[in-house]
């Protein structure tokens, strides 16, 4: 990618929101745009009949999900429920002032909006992009500034009096074009990346299943028994000098309890602690959106780690077990559907699903011969290596753009009009 021409800034003034170029003015956000509020006037929100039309309804998790563009929506407003919203064109900076307060971004479609998103709309001399990205990289200052009452929030006549820099629009149109390029580096990144994962998603459900076999390996029959019969239950006790203090987290896994929760819920003892070592796995029985069944985790980090009790760990028995080709099959979610079997009536207040531990050992598993395991196994961390490669590029994009953000949106340094 072309790194753009760029200049650094000489003469500047001190302005209300810094140092800025002597070219650039400042003007409230009330000034270079027309502000005004989503609406939805009904409660509660969710009477069925004001959904299921052909118009989308953006919503606060959509402005907030979305980078630079919002291109989807997950819901849509009959006739009813447009006749008591408010739409806003095309092109419209939207911008969340309630739950996660100043987010932003730019709709590509018409959109009805509900009344916790502002529509910014940018008046003639100012570019909508290059706005856009303003409030992007402003988004801590206006957090920072918003009223605080019993929740923070923003308001129209806070965001009226907003300050921003604005630039000759020349130089506007340039910024932008600039930022939009990194974006559209990201994104291609990020597509590369989505399909990785998805074609790693489908080699699992492939490789460890068995409906795709190696030559050297296709002679050779699988045999399906129950979990128990390779695994075996882990109850050590906790000693004392253990070091890590675990919990898992439905989508990364094994987590300190520190990073977690800021702080070691175990207190000083460990005794409803389980002593978990290199290559065992942890069954956390917790209800999450991504894991309605829980979630299966290998420890990998630690040679051993104190795990909370409520845990159903275990280990292999035999050494004709490759753990890396079980770290595997537990998270292409072979077990979920038999998992989901012997839950019993749900969730209980606690948040941890009502399961016999028994009934979880009785599970059944696919059983490969052990080299096919390794192979198997070997081809997943080659692609794991694959999408750890992608996410550090895109990574270092994210990177190149903040620092370009904060060089060219403040006028630190100018582009080349």
């Amino acid at each position: 990618m072309t790194a753009p021409t760029l200049n650094a800034s000489r003469k500047t003034k001190k302005t209300a929101v810094g140092e800025l170029p002597v070219e650039w003015g400042v003007l409230p956000l009330g000034k270079c745009t027309r502000l005004e509020r989503g609406k939805f006037a009904f409660r509660p929100r969710t009477e069925p009949r004001f959904y299921g039309g052909k118009t989308p309804f953006v919503q606060t998790g959509d402005v907030s999900n979305a980078r630079t563009w919002i291109r989807s929506y997950t819901q849509t407003l009959s006739d009813e429920g447009l006749a008591i919203s408010k739409v806003f064109p095309k092109g419209a900076i939207l911008m969340t002032i309630a739950a996660n307060i100043g987010d932003c971004a730019m709709l590509d479609f018409d959109s009805a909006c509900p009344d916790s998103v502002i529509g910014i709309l940018p008046r003639d001399g100012v570019d909508g992009l290059f706005l856009l990205y303003t409030l992007i990289h402003r988004k801590n200052h206006l957090h920072y500034l918003a009223p605080a009452g019993a929740q923070k929030n923003l308001n129209l006549d806070f965001l009226q009096k907003v300050q921003v820099p604005v630039p000759p629009l020349p130089e506007q149109h340039r910024i932008a074009a600039v930022l939009r390029t990194w974006d559209r580096a990201i994104e291609r990144q990020e597509q590369l990346l989505a399909a990785k994962q998805q074609f790693k998603q489908s080699l699992m459900q492939q490789l460890l299943t068995g409906k795709k076999r190696f030559p050297e390996f296709k002679g050779q029959k699988w045999q399906k028994v129950q979990l128990g019969e390779v695994f075996e239950r882990v109850v050590r006790r906790v000693t004392p000098d253990v070091e890590h203090v675990l919990s898992i987290t439905a989508r990364v896994g094994f987590v300190t309890q520190q990073s977690k929760f800021s702080k070691i819920i175990a207190g000083n003892t460990l005794e409803r602690y389980i002593l978990l070592r290199r290559g065992e796995f942890a069954y956390n029985k917790g209800n999450s959106k991504s894991y309605k069944q829980g979630c299966i985790y290998k420890l990998d980090s630690y040679d051993e780690a104190a795990v909370p009790q409520v845990y159903i760990c275990f280990g292999a028995k035999t050494r004709d077990v490759d753990s890396e080709f079980y770290r595997y099959y537990f998270e292409a979610g072979l077990l979920n559907s038999q998992l989901m079997g012997i839950i019993n009536s749900g969730v209980r207040n606690d948040g941890l699903l009502n399961m016999d531990p028994d009934n979880f050992f009785k599970l059944h598993i696919h059983v490969p011969p052990v080299k096919e395991q390794k192979q198997i196994a070997d081809v997943f961390r080659v692609v794991d290596r694959e999408l750890a490669l992608l996410e550090r590029e895109a990574d270092a994009l994210r990177d190149q753009k903040r620092g370009l953000m904060q060089k060219l949106l403040t006028g630190k340094v100018r582009v080349k009009v």
